[in-house]
This record gives structure tokens, C-alpha cells and sequence, in this order.
């Protein structure tokens, strides 16, 4: 494995080299990820002669794009809507989790075979356990019906949660998404909120330059919200949502989308390189881009 001297900044006018190797994030629109940013720190604290690089990849393309990428002898990649479900079709293996869930948010090279995963659902686990809290015996409420509420579903099912309401706007929908947590899954609605420990916003809602901007998902009521509660919003973009400042205002306890974001993102550098992740170097950098 090719390195340089840890935490070397790469110098311009010498690098990258004919020996740095190559990853990347597949998406459309790419251009707003963080993702490059916090793996090419991470690469430069731990000495590793790679970089990290996005491609904006058109919807239906993605097929097109795994086979160059394979040809080029690329070592991971990231991938994110609108491909994860594409790019699970096009890998040669999946993980269990992967399998599950029918999408790979990570690729994985494995000499000629390209291994899809899903880091998304241990993300978010390490990171509401990073901010102090088990999600075991809690009951919970995932709010959304798309992969992001589909990964944590799953998740919260497998690491204990003794019930895993969702809520959507289409409650067929969110049938889809509870039976991901197994037994302990259910549909729920809005009202579910008092009583739940744990209440997660997998939607866009309350993100930046969206029409969603400075709104709650979902009609969700604050004054639902309460001491003793964790409120988690998987939006990073603000790191202070109006879900996250609703929540500080009535006792709960708030945990931004930001841990979600580094820790799966680490979790995919780690399947990539065999090497710990440097998490806080990670957090840091993408702090600074936000």
C-alpha cells in the first residue's frame, strides 16, 4: 500500500502521482457532497497516497459507469441517490445488509469483483451511540419512507429497539419501511411521537435551499417534544434544524446529522483501506465545509 509520511498535506506540483490510487463518490447532482472532502483529510492524516474525487453520474447511467470505473481499476467508491439502488444491481456480491435493503451506498474491490455494502444504518448507530445514547429498549419513531428511513429502520430492529413505529404519507409506504425492523416494526402516526424515546427525521425536510427549508417533517407537533427524549435529524445542511431547535426548546435532547455523515463515511474508508478511520479529522473537515 502505497503511503506518505502521516498527516502530509499532498503538494501540488508533485501530486498526485502514477502511483496514487483512486476513489470516488457516483451521484447526480454530486457537486453540494462532502464526501471528497472528509475522505481526502482522512487520506492525508493517516499517509495514504490516494484521493477521493465526485462524479456526476446521470440517472440510468450508473450500470455504464460501474463497468468504466471497474475497467479503471478504481480501490471504493461512495454512492448516493439516485444509484445506490443500481449500484446494488451491478455489484458482483453484497453484503447481508446490502442484500437486505436492496441498495450499496459503498463499493468495495475485492481484486476483480466489486462488493456492494451499506454503511448508512451502522452510521447511524455509532453515531446516536457517540452522542451518548442506546438505541436498546427504546422505542422509536423513524419519520420518512425513503432509503435514509429504510437504513435506520433496519438498524434500530437489529440493535434492540423494542418497537420501531414509522411514519408516512402513504402508510403503505411506511408498511415497507417498519417490516425492515422485523417484529419490532409497525405503522404509526404522529401521535406515537409523545411516547417515543427516540424520534428520527430520515426525510429532507428542514434542509437548506429546499422547499422544505425552516419547516418540521411531517406536521410533527413540538409540543410532542420532551425531556428524556433524543431527537435526531439525519439532515446536516443546517446542523441546527427547526426540528433539532424545536427539540432544544422543550428539554430534549438534540443529535444532528452531521454523526451520521462521518461515521458512515468512516465505516466505508475502513472496508477500503483495512485502516481506522480518523473520525474526528473527518467531522472536522467537513464542519469547516459546512
Amino acid at each position: 500500500m502505497t503511503t506518505r509520511p502521516v498527516g502530509l498535506r499532498p503538494d501540488a506540483a508533485a501530486w498526485p502521482t502514477a502511483t496514487t490510487r483512486l476513489a470516488g463518490v457516483l451521484g447526480h447532482p454530486i457537486k453540494h457532497s462532502l464526501s471528497p472532502v472528509l475522505h481526502n483529510a482522512a487520506f492525508a492524516e493517516v499517509g495514504l497516497d490516494w484521493a477521493y474525487v465526485a462524479f456526476d453520474v446521470a440517472e440510468g447511467a450508473c450500470p455504464a459507469a460501474l463497468a468504466s470505473i471497474r475497467a479503471l481499476g478504481l480501490q471504493g467508491l461512495s454512492v448516493t441517490m439516485p444509484h445506490k439502488a443500481a449500484a446494488a444491481l451491478a455489484c458482483d456480491e453484497l453484503s447481508p445488509t446490502s442484500a437486505t435493503l436492496g441498495v450499496a451506498n459503498t463499493i468495495v474491490r475485492r481484486g476483480e469483483r466489486l462488493v456492494g455494502d451499506s454503511t448508512d444504518g451502522a452510521g447511524f448507530l455509532a453515531s446516536v451511540r457517540a452522542a451518548g445514547h442506546d438505541p436498546a429498549g427504546c422505542r422509536a419513531l423513524v419519520l420518512g419512507a425513503g432509503g435514509a428511513a429504510c437504513a435506520v429502520a433496519h438498524a434500530l430492529g437489529g440493535a434492540g429497539a423494542t418497537r420501531v413505529g414509522v411514519v408516512a404519507r402513504r402508510p403503505s409506504a411506511a408498511a415497507v419501511v417498519a417490516a425492515l425492523a422485523g417484529p419490532f416494526g409497525t405503522v404509526a402516526t404522529m401521535d406515537d411521537a409523545v411516547a417515543a424515546d427516540l424520534i428520527v427525521n430520515a426525510t429532507s425536510v428542514g434542509m437548506a435551499d429546499t422547499p422544505g427549508q425552516g419547516a418540521i417533517p411531517l406536521g410533527l407537533d413540538p409540543r410532542a417534544l420532551h425531556p428524556g427524549q433524543v431527537v435526531v435529524d439525519l439532515v446536516y445542511h443546517p446542523l441546527r434544524t427547526p426540528l433539532l431547535i424545536a427539540a432544544e426548546v422543550a428539554g430534549a435532547s438534540p443529535v444532528d446529522g452531521l454523526g451520521m455523515l462521518v461515521h458512515q463515511a468512516g465505516l466505508a474508508f475502513e472496508l477500503w483501506t483495512g485502516i481506522a478511520a480518523p473520525l474526528g479529522v473527518m467531522a472536522a473537515a467537513a464542519r469547516i465545509s459546512l
